[in-house]
């Protein structure tokens, strides 16, 4: 009853706040790509390893970070969290003052470190935020809010960066400064904010079983461990396909847009992930999650099909946004954001159906897997590099196929933890 009484409504913004800079930090990756390969004259697989570095580092701290949130609870993981974020971003940030010969070392450096800040900050603001609005449907709601937030970042950060760099084949990373120096000041900001202001800590009430016990029991249900597998294929999905296609229309080989051009298309990738979303909260109470992924699936791997399909050289007008002609393929793989926006939702509850008193556990698990989002794109890159960029997207032609599967018939609950 505390948690309903008291005015959390500073902290409550705080916490939107770095739901936006998860996405922020996370989507600052994928378009530093084409920086990385017009300064180094690296690969796309090299240009993607940034991408990669932060998101291996989900596989490093996801379950450490559960079991840190269980110990100290959200506050102190909020402000650990933080505090990293800040410094991963810096050390990016130095990376723009390095030599040629170090400059690339350093920046995948600070992305890997400014990974362990989303990885912790993803493990504290969902829970924290449903606390803060009194759980129930409050505490959901404050979640879509933040989830859309998140989205609304998603979409603005590939334009912002694509604008920044102008032309790709000049692009330098200090070209992105004022990106980092935005996302080091909103840091700064939120740590002193949530420094002074006092939030509930439930967490740290009860006693509960070693961690260890509850993600083996976790890792007993077939389902469970069909879902963790899909969540590391759809973040790989939701990652590949528009971090891919910025490379693929800025390179002047290839269709040749500027990077601006390029980073906007991809950006309405991440806005239609944001109306798939409010559509998916809309419709949640209405439809199984089974049958939303099932849809979502199917019509991502039709799309994803079509795209690669289709001729190259069909093009769609699109004056009234600005651009006089985008390749059909580009639409179609834009598209998929529509259909990757409900799908960690639906995997989700799919997969934890029945865990009971593993749910916790699971999410620890489900947390490390997120290290899809580096190692899919990276295979699909190394695809690239070796067949070019159209072709990549059989892999995420592959990684669809699962989620459809799993939505079918690997999300079955053979068994519960409750016995029923």
């Amino acid at each position: 009853m505390q948690t309903q009484k008291q005015n959390y409504t500073v902290p409550i913004i705080m916490m939107i706040l770095l739901f936006g800079m998860i996405s922020f930090v996370t989507n600052l990756a994928a378009p530093m790509g084409v920086v990385l390969k017009a300064q180094f004259g690296v690969s796309n697989f090299q240009g993607m390893m940034g991408n990669a570095m932060n998101f291996i580092a989900y596989a490093v701290m996801g379950i450490p970070g559960g079991i840190l949130l269980q110990r100290i609870g959200y506050k102190k993981t909020a402000l650990i969290a933080i505090a990293v974020g800040f410094i991963g971003v810096g050390i990016q940030y130095l990376s723009g003052y390095a030599g040629q010969g170090s400059a690339f070392s350093i920046y995948l450096t600070g992305a890997f470190v400014a990974g362990f800040s989303m990885t912790l900050l993803n493990t504290v603001v969902n829970p924290m935020l449903n606390t803060l609005g009194g759980g129930g449907n409050k505490g959901n709601q404050l979640i879509q809010v933040g989830g859309s937030f998140n989205s609304v970042m998603a979409t603005v950060t590939p334009i912002f960066v694509g604008v920044l760099i102008g032309e790709a084949t000049k692009a330098r990373i200090s070209d992105i400064f004022p990106v980092m120096y935005i996302a080091m000041g909103v840091f700064a900001l939120v740590f002193f904010v949530m420094l002074l202001v006092k939030i509930p800590e439930p967490s740290l009430e009860f006693a509960k079983e070693p961690m260890k016990n509850l993600m083996a029991g976790a890792m007993k249900f077939r389902h469970f461990v069909l879902g963790a597998i899909a969540i590391f294929v759809y973040v790989g999905v939701e990652v590949g396909v528009p971090g891919t296609m910025i490379l693929w229309l800025s390179e002047p080989e290839g269709v040749g847009m500027s990077v601006g051009m390029a980073g906007s298309i991809a950006g309405a990738y991440w806005l239609l992930m944001l109306v798939g979303r409010l559509t998916g909260a809309a419709i949640g109470g209405k439809v199984s999650s089974k049958a939303m992924l099932t849809v979502t699936s199917g019509l991502g791997l039709i799309l994803v099909l079509a795209g690669i399909f289709i001729s190259a050289s069909a093009t769609v007008n699109m004056s009234a946004f600005g651009v006089e002609e985008i390749p059909v393929k580009a639409l179609l793989f834009v598209l998929v954001g529509l259909c990757t926006s409900i799908m960690w939702g639906g995997i989700f509850n799919l997969a934890v159906e029945g865990l009971g008193k593993y749910v916790a556990a699971a999410s620890g698990i489900f947390m490390t897997m997120v290290a899809g989002g580096g190692l899919v794109p990276l295979v699909q890159n190394a695809v690239a590099d070796a067949a070019g960029f159209i072709p990549s997207y059989w892999v995420m032609l592959v990684c669809l196929g699962y989620l459809l599967f799993y939505a079918l018939v690997g999300s079955k609950v053979t068994k519960r933890a409750d016995g029923k």
